[in-house]
């Protein structure tokens, strides 16, 4: 019995340790005492609580309204996004707040609003942006920098708010509309979905404050993981949007696909679309499309920009007429690979399912497919594809009945499974990668794609009301494929269905464009190939160009084009595009083995001549009257995102990732097994 008694208070002990492991992050290193409530009842109605991990209080943290303004002319959105920080605590606070942006976008202007003061941001390299914004906040004074954690995540620091006083941070991008099966998209993230950290050894490194530890596989995982609060509790974190149409065109119809919204038309050919509720929750992704009128869908478009002596432009490359329903489809190994981790859990994983199930019934006789499920690990529904015979699928659709989420995100095992790095295929072999990319190693599995995609198409499929849209694009961008973003259920049949006629009629493969100049470059580099009622859009540098020379495959067979540029529409912004798409291009060129320190310096170059936002420049703006504050006085204070529309996984604990089992849980799990052996090994003496 004593010894029984023992390991009962062993037990408690270990359980012990694990509360203690998950306490929140570890405060500032300087400053005075933040405004600490004991009780949720002693706080303002409508803040936000963080609880204290000393002495388990509570702390108020800013609270954060945000309004978003978007201006479209032609396929160009300029959108500025103003986030107020107010501060309803008694004592100073360093707000930050982790907040997605369209992977593609690219931030050029920040301006910080103080009463009646604005401060313009300036671009400088990150380092030393990141040093004026420290010493700034050490001295009391006012300050904002904005970073990039990722192409389509951001970071908002604001250094000294004071006791109930609000900070404005107003920050400017661009980005460039998407068109497909003629409907112009764009599309606004809202909110930043707990991403899957892996890796067993924290290492050191910046300390961006989030839940999760820096560790070896990903290095900056505190800076890509913000606090997140659970869907319907605590502070909504409200969002307005207000979008302008100058489309130059007459619209056939104009739909919302996840919020409703406002639709008025205040002059010919331009609309003005709101939310109809007002501010919202920022839960879930907003997405407006556009169709233009019958006959005014574009055909080919090029726009150009003349500034500081340079041109650039944007060319929409159409995919070439043809009436692929005569032709024979070719057989193909279908590769279908499904997300089943803890953040599918609810109507992720009810949409992949659903999505799996169409994309079999497509499937002709002459087809073989295979299943790949990962969550924790890998696991294949046969050892080598299957021909699509009936008994196969119905196995399939059993299987796939079966499937729940479940464990981590080891998304690098499903990869290396899936990819067969063979440069010839007997079959055109497709992969559908269906997930909500909530990871934070997308630079490791960028590589895995590079090295081993071989013959092989990469098409993915962004699930939930979230997704990891840069992880997604990329990945197809890499794996020269297509990415297909489903936000609702009943979006399944339409948006696999037009993903499936894809699959069966790849139009124009290994393309490339040309220019005869000497300043000539264009992005991307090199180009995926082009599918069916999908165009491309290529970004370009010209010289003296007075045509373009196109080139490919078209059904197997050479295929060319010259494509006359002496006309064309007048587009700003075009140069801030192309940069972005240039900036893009660099970072891929890394999972090439490019060398990284000529690829650094080339993308501040970049940044700094375009004034853009990278991952080696940031914006940033200082305050130059007098300090009201002492020096260090302030805390920092992490505003969190709202956890997904649709996700039912309960908040990741401060500092330790919520599905992944490395850092203070291997301790932990050691400890348990140290005490088992000890007991065992104690019951056997006694025996």
């Amino acid at each position: 019995m004593h010894l029984q008694r023992l390991f009962t208070r062993a037990m408690c002990l270990a359980l012990c340790l694990l509360w203690a492991t998950q306490a929140p992050v570890a405060q500032a290193e300087t400053g005075a005492e933040p405004s600490i409530l004991h009780s949720v009842n002693e706080v303002e109605r409508g803040s936000l609580l963080l609880r204290n991990g000393q002495d388990r209080a509570f702390l108020s943290a800013p609270l954060l309204d945000t309004e978003v303004a978007i201006n479209v002319t032609a396929m160009i959105a300029r959108v500025t996004v103003r986030q107020t920080f107010r501060h309803v605590g008694l004592d100073p606070v360093n707000g930050v707040y982790v907040f997605p942006l369209p992977e593609g976008s690219a931030v050029d202007r920040l301006r910080m609003h103080i009463g009646e003061r604005v401060i313009e941001g300036q671009i400088k390299p990150r380092a030393g942006a990141r040093k004026i914004f420290e010493a700034a906040r050490s001295a009391g004074r006012k300050a904002t920098l904005v970073e990039q954690q990722r192409p389509n995540l951001f970071t908002t620091s604001v250094a000294n708010i004071g006791p109930q006083e609000s900070v404005t941070v107003e920050i400017e991008y661009q980005q460039t509309l998407a068109y497909e099966a003629g409907w112009f998209s764009l599309r606004f993230p809202l909110t930043v979905g707990v991403r899957y950290i892996p890796g067993t050894k924290k290492v050191t490194g910046f300390d961006g404050g989030g839940w999760s530890y820096n560790t070896n596989a990903v290095p900056d995982a505190s800076s890509i993981t913000p606090p997140v609060g659970a869907a319907g509790e605590g502070h909504n974190n409200p969002v307005t949007i207000d979008i302008n149409l100058n489309p130059g065109m007459p619209l056939a119809g104009i739909e919302s696909l996840y919020h409703p919204v406002i639709t008025s038309e205040p002059g010919p050919q331009r609309y003005r679309v709101s939310l109809d509720d007002g501010p919202t929750a920022a839960d879930r992704d907003f997405v407006l499309r556009f169709k233009p009128a019958a006959g005014h869908a574009p055909r080919a478009a090029f726009f150009r920009q003349e500034l500081n002596g340079e041109t650039y432009g944007l060319m929409m490359l159409i995919p070439p007429q043809a009436d692929w329903s005569r032709n024979a489809r070719p057989p193909r190994e279908l590769v279908l690979v499904v997300d089943t981790s803890g953040s599918m859990h609810g109507t992720s994983i009810t949409q992949a399912r659903a999505t799996l199930r169409f994309a079999l019934a497509r499937l002709s006789p002459s087809d073989t497919f295979n299943i790949i499920q990962f969550n924790s690990g890998t696991e294949s529904f046969a050892p080598t594809a299957l021909p699509a015979s009936p008994a196969h699928l119905a196995r399939a659709a059993a299987y796939i009945d079966a499937l729940h989420a479940d464990g981590g995100t080891e998304m690098a095992g499903a990869l290396r499974t899936a990819l067969d790095a063979r440069s010839e295929n007997e079959r055109i072999r497709q992969v559908i990668f269906v997930t909500d990319g909530s990871v934070g190693n997308e630079a490791e599995l960028f590589k895995i794609i590079d090295r081993r995609l071989g013959a092989s198409r990469l098409f993915t499929v962004g699930i939930g009301s979230a997704p990891n849209s840069y992880f997604m694009s990329e990945a197809a961008h890499i794996g020269r494929g297509t990415f297909t973003y489903i936000g609702d259920v009943a979006e399944v049949q339409e948006k696999i269905a037009a993903l499936v006629q894809k699959l069966e009629f790849p139009v124009l493969a290994d393309i490339r464009v040309r220019g005869a100049s000497a300043d000539f470059a264009s992005s991307p580099n090199p180009l995926p190939d082009l599918y069916v009622h999908e165009p491309l859009l290529v970004n370009l540098r010209l010289g003296d160009e007075q045509a373009l020379e196109i080139d490919g495959l078209l059904a197997g067979k050479p295929w060319s084009t010259r494509v006359p540029i002496t006309n064309g529409g007048q587009a700003a912004g075009l140069d801030v595009a192309w940069a972005r798409a240039r900036i893009a291009g660099l970072e891929r060129s890394l999972a090439r083995g490019a060398n990284r320190e000529e690829v650094t310096s080339a993308i501040i170059a970049l940044g700094l001549k375009h004034h853009l936002i990278t991952r080696h420049t940031s914006l940033v703006a200082v305050d130059v009257t007098p300090a009201p504050l002492r020096a260090a006085q302030a805390r920092d204070s992490h505003v969190p995102n709202k956890m997904p529309a649709g996700w039912q996984m309960s908040a990741p604990a401060a500092r330790l990732p919520q599905t992944a089992t490395p850092l203070a849980l291997h301790g932990l799990c050691s400890l348990f097994l140290g005490l088992g052996a000890w007991w065992a090994r104690r019951r056997a003496l006694r025996s």
